[in-house]
């Protein structure tokens, strides 16, 4: 199912700066939703699209650096520009190592943060589709019967077939057959590709 067109959240509490933002994010064709707090922001429902938040550093209530924590808490993966009327080194060292795409101090130009707005909506697509892909390579793992996945392991282990055959207890035979279904339930072509699935879903003996 195809996700919805990217969207901006813009949370600042100044009510002068967020028209001026929306109308500059909404000139190059992306959606925008702002909200007066980060509570507000915590409080609505997101779509399942490409994002990303810019985000005002300092606001009564919880500020950006706090709403930038209580996202990590939960777990919710969205790329943060920050944007700060005060020039404030060690708060930038900390925000970007939490995470953040970018920390603009005020006054910026509009092309810094359309193109910060850029990099971070392309950061999150990325991410999106690595863990879709994840997804659907578990699934494929767990459609596996227990023996198949015991002969996986040892295959991606560098085993040949007789010393797997030896280790299960079973024959050659048996083991190709069981390795030709991991192939093909894996969609794997080759046993490098099989590794390499097998390094992403972090099994043992990878």
């Amino acid at each position: 199912m195809a996700r919805e067109p990217p969207v901006v959240f813009v949370v600042d509490d100044d009510p002068s700066v967020r028209p001026a933002m929306d109308s500059l994010i909404r000139s190059v064709g992306l959606r925008v939703q702002s909200f007066g707090s980060a509570k507000e922001f915590l409080d609505c429902k997101r779509p399942d699209a490409p994002a990303c938040l810019v985000l005002d550093v300092r606001m009564p209530g919880l500020s950006g650096l706090d709403l930038q924590r209580e996202l990590a808490a939960a777990h919710i993966a969205i790329p943060i520009i920050f944007i700060t009327g005060h020039a404030d080194v060690p708060m930038s060292v900390q925000a970007m190592k939490a995470g953040a795409v970018e920390f603009l101090t005020k006054p910026f130009r509009d092309q810094q943060l359309l193109d910060a707005i850029q990099q971070a909506i392309e950061k999150d697509r990325t991410a999106h589709a690595e863990k879709t892909e994840l997804a659907a390579l578990r699934r494929r793992h767990d459609s596996l019967t227990p023996r198949e996945r015991e002969v996986m392991a040892l295959v991606v282990s560098g085993l040949p077939n007789k010393q797997i055959a030896a280790e299960l207890g079973t024959s050659e035979v048996t083991v190709k057959v069981h390795r030709g279904r991991v192939m093909e339930k894996m969609k794997a072509g080759s046993l490098a590709e099989l590794v390499k699935v097998a390094v992403r879903l972090g099994l043992p003996g990878t």
